[in-house]
């Protein structure tokens, strides 16, 4: 073996331990790397904006938009939080002291549907049992709410930590964003063609998901929760809260949540007000999401509706709340990858399977990605012209 070639091998190694060294060095701040990852994609155009009026000023467009995003994001998040652990408190409150009796409700349920009574003994169901073990259960989740809050309390300190490190990260990601996609790409042995590409997935998927997912889901659960408020169900900000978590579920969202309550209202005789609550939720909310979901998406990311389902009840089963981003854009860099494969290796004819979405190398020039919202062109590497092939 020449001398050469063992150098290079022996460096390649090293390369790949002190890269998995780093990786796992980090392992407990690598949400907080993607989160400002996220947010540098999300609000580099008023970044953008900002830098071009301030002229050409990054470090003062940076802070300005650092000052955009704690007003606009972390500040009502913060707000939210608080009003949440203040009615969950009040509904672990209720259910200690019995001024919620679920028992009673069902009781109710007993003495409303007679006949679904009889049915249920004629099938052997043990209806003081489930009596018993709703009651257990709901205390049970009460006293978990009650730890919760208070661990919640107690990790302050760690929350503020990641919440500084996030923002730090998110400065230089928003001002030396640029250079540092030049260098990922100058770095990664993949070839430009292809890791600028991977790179235009990553923040189309990124965008696309935010703001179809989390901004619906924001919207969904506000009129969620004025729904609620408006028919007197008490805490409806914790239950609009909890309708914006399950609005990021696809196929299933906010009624896991006001399904069960027009039931309940249906149970204790308030008929009028179940309808309200259904309307709400099927008609109101229900065309929130088919009106505002393609607005807010459109074709940006580019993957089968059943592909975003399974990437991201697999992403939140993997990776929690990250993984409704998470799953998605691991699904939509598979995509691309064999998308890539194929048109490179599959048959002659390039006859592929391709997905709806954006156009991402134009066939001219290879696509440089100076930023998650701008883009430039290059002239042709020898490499590059071999993939782009010849100018139509």
């Amino acid at each position: 073996m020449e001398l050469k070639t063992l150098e290079t091998r022996t460096f390649l190694t090293l390369v790949v331990i002190v890269t998995v060294a780093f990786a796992w060095l980090l392992g407990g701040y690598l949400q907080t790397v993607f989160w400002a990852t996220v947010l540098a994609i999300l609000f580099s155009a008023p970044f953008r904006w900002l830098r071009k009026r301030l002229g050409g000023n990054g470090t003062a467009a940076s802070l300005l938009t650092l000052l955009l995003i704690l007003l606009l994001v972390i500040a009502p998040l913060i707000g939210l939080g608080f009003a949440v652990t203040g009615e969950a408190m009040s509904v672990y409150t209720g259910v200690t002291t019995g001024a919620i009796d679920l028992t009673e409700i069902l009781e109710q349920a007993e003495s409303l549907l007679p006949r679904a009574t009889r049915v249920a003994e004629d099938w052997g169901v043990d209806l003081d049992g489930i009596r018993e073990r709703v009651s257990s259960t709901a205390l049970n989740a009460s006293q978990f709410v009650a730890s919760s809050v208070v661990s919640l309390g107690q990790k302050t300190a760690h929350f503020v930590l990641l919440l500084a490190v996030t923002l730090y990260l998110l400065f230089f990601f928003l001002r030396d964003g640029d250079s540092l996609v030049d260098k990922l790409v100058q770095a990664l042995p993949l070839g430009d063609v292809r890791e600028r590409r991977l790179f235009s997935r990553f923040a189309a998927v990124t965008r696309a998901t935010v703001k179809g997912s989390f901004i619906v889901a924001v919207v969904q659960g506000t009129i969620g929760g004025l729904g609620f408020w408006a028919v007197g169900l008490s805490a409806p900000i914790l239950w609009g809260a909890i309708m914006s978590i399950c609005a990021l579920i696809p196929a299933v969202g906010t009624a896991l949540v006001w399904l069960p309550a027009a039931i309940y209202l249906v149970v204790i005789g308030s008929w009028v007000k179940a309808l309200i609550i259904v309307v709400i939720g099927l008609a109101v909310i229900g065309t929130v999401d088919n009106a505002l979901r393609p607005i807010l998406v459109g074709r940006d990311a580019g993957m089968p509706d059943y592909m975003i389902l399974l990437s991201t009840l697999a992403g939140l089963a993997t990776f929690g709340i990250a993984g409704i981003v998470i799953g998605p854009i691991i699904a939509g860099l598979f995509l691309t990858v064999w998308e890539i494969f194929t048109e490179e290796f599959g048959p002659a004819d390039n006859a592929v399977l391709t997905f709806a979405g954006p156009e991402i190398l134009p066939r001219e020039a290879p696509t440089i990605i100076t930023s998650a919202s701008e883009v430039h062109r290059a002239p042709l590497a020898p490499e590059a012209e071999t993939l782009a092939g010849p100018d139509d």
